[in-house]
């Protein structure tokens, strides 16, 4: 019984001392898309990265347009989007360094199993001017993300400015859009992480994919120290340098929901 208990206090010591030369860990914030919340895949990386690091990434999942504003204003200390343009144009315009590609996966075009539309549509253009021209509900986020962008500019390749009855913003995460899609048996263009993340809530078809305008990169950025003093530069780079090294990237590449892979890393090693 003396044993067991010099045994236990041995133990306790050393998780006592090892705390201590962690010490708190470092708290930081990254503004990143409601696609990877909604995926989980954050729910596996951070705390992986914490554990290592001892950094704390405290992530606020808006869409890309917010995420990039919270950058813009110093209100967080990295980004991870997925809007190559709008990344582009942060860079540019001094508000974010060092930008680094994560991972990648596809846009889709999702609608009702028994629908109007033949299944199986390669152009994701041809099967929008085709919803249009027969007025089905399409169910648009409408918030200014990386999937609302894409969208507008898939628009843009037929030449139409949709608007009416059938067409619906519902202002609102990935996840949320593909349930009001559901409910009003409509169809809406998701990211195909959400979507194999909400197969077992939705009764919904894919209909047009492998188009190349529906290709979907994921970039990660550090929001300029010069411009915010305030912001944890280098614990931010510490994030990005893990996620896009072996170890990080070998995480994303294994992540699956239902047996599918969510998110390709990019590093040609994984």
């Amino acid at each position: 019984m003396k044993r067991i208990i010099v045994v236990i206090l041995v133990i306790s010591v050393m998780v006592g001392l090892e705390c201590s030369r962690k010490g708190k860990p470092i708290r930081i914030k990254m503004a990143t898309t409601t696609s990877t919340e909604n995926s989980s895949l954050l729910d596996v990386l951070l705390p992986a990265f914490k554990e290592k690091h001892n950094i704390e990434v405290s992530a606020i999942a808006v869409g890309t347009g917010k995420a990039l504003k919270l950058g813009e204003n110093g209100d967080v200390d990295l980004v991870l989007v997925h809007s190559r343009k709008a990344e582009d144009e942060f860079v540019k315009q001094g508000f974010g360094v060092n930008r680094r590609d994560v991972m990648y996966n596809d846009f889709i075009i999702v609608g009702p199993i028994t629908n109007r539309i033949r299944v199986s549509w390669r152009s994701a253009a041809g099967l929008l001017k085709e919803i249009a021209w027969l007025k089905l509900p399409f169910i648009s986020r409408g918030d200014e993300s990386g999937t609302h962008k894409k969208e507008q500019e898939l628009w843009q390749l037929v030449g139409l400015s949709p608007r009416g009855k059938w067409y619906l913003e519902a202002g609102q995460g990935m996840g949320s859009t593909l349930m009001m899609a559901n409910e009003k048996q409509g169809y809406c263009l998701a990211d195909r992480g959400t979507y194999i993340a909400y197969q077992d809530k939705i009764n919904l078809a894919i209909l047009c994919e492998g188009d190349s305008a529906l290709f979907n990169p994921y970039g990660i950025i550090a929001v300029n120290p010069n411009r915010h003093s305030t912001v944890k530069y280098k614990e931010a780079m510490s994030f990005i340098e893990w996620i896009i090294s072996v170890e990080g990237q070998k995480m994303i590449g294994e992540f699956k929901k239902n047996g599918q892979v969510l998110f390709h890393p990019v590093s040609k090693e994984n």
